[in-house]
């Protein structure tokens, strides 16, 4: 599993299409640095990427940064996590989340 911040400016090696492309199961946390909300899920995320290291690969999407990408998920509140599975959408979650309600989420998947 891996936790990656996608920037197509800074030169990420694989471009988003490619990350849910060749991932089984993928979970997007579209975020921004001064959302709140964002902050008080950021630890939350990286502990299911520990704990689900061989379940889901973990991008994490600035919105500020991203907007084309924000745009076409139709993101229009943060955070909002996105679960994609064999490269399409299958689930949503939007707002601040227990941890054990995003595990129990992501296994249901």
């Amino acid at each position: 599993m891996h936790i990656s911040i996608y920037k197509r400016k800074a030169g990420v090696s694989m471009n988003f299409n490619e990350i849910v492309s060749q991932n089984e199961l993928v979970l997007v946390d579209f975020y921004a640095e001064w959302c709140g909300p964002c902050k008080m899920l950021a630890p939350i995320i990286h502990e299911i990427k520990e704990e689900l290291q061989d379940k889901v690969y973990v991008i994490k999407v600035n919105v500020d940064e991203e907007e084309e990408l924000s745009n076409k998920f139709g993101i229009f509140s943060i955070p909002t996590l996105v679960l994609i599975k064999g490269g399409k959408e299958i689930d949503r979650k939007v707002g601040y989340n227990s941890k054990q309600i995003l595990i129990d989420w992501i296994n249901r998947s």
